[in-house]
């Protein structure tokens, strides 16, 4: 994966991204990489916010038998036109 470095930062402004960072419980590397797709993909849900809603969603239901899940998963897919 490519890397980004950035030179002749303001300190202000890197103090700035780590206090943010902290309020996000993220590392300033992770909340850099937020602020960029956040700036370069607007409207378009980020990797990390997919995760937190799906996490969400399926919480407390995964305890057992993940065949529930799965089935669950192909009817939304598929329009639930998976046969019995």
């Amino acid at each position: 994966m490519p890397a980004l470095l950035v030179r002749e930062l303001d300190e202000e402004l890197v103090r700035l991204l780590k206090q943010r960072a902290n309020s996000h419980q993220r590392s300033a590397e992770a909340e850099h990489r937020a602020i960029l797709e956040a700036a370069l993909r607007p409207g378009g849900e980020s990797f990390a916010a997919r995760a937190r809603r799906l996490q969400e969603a399926t919480r407390g239901r995964l305890h057992g038998d993940s065949t529930i899940v799965i089935r669950a998963d192909r009817d939304r897919r598929d329009g639930g036109d998976r046969g019995a």
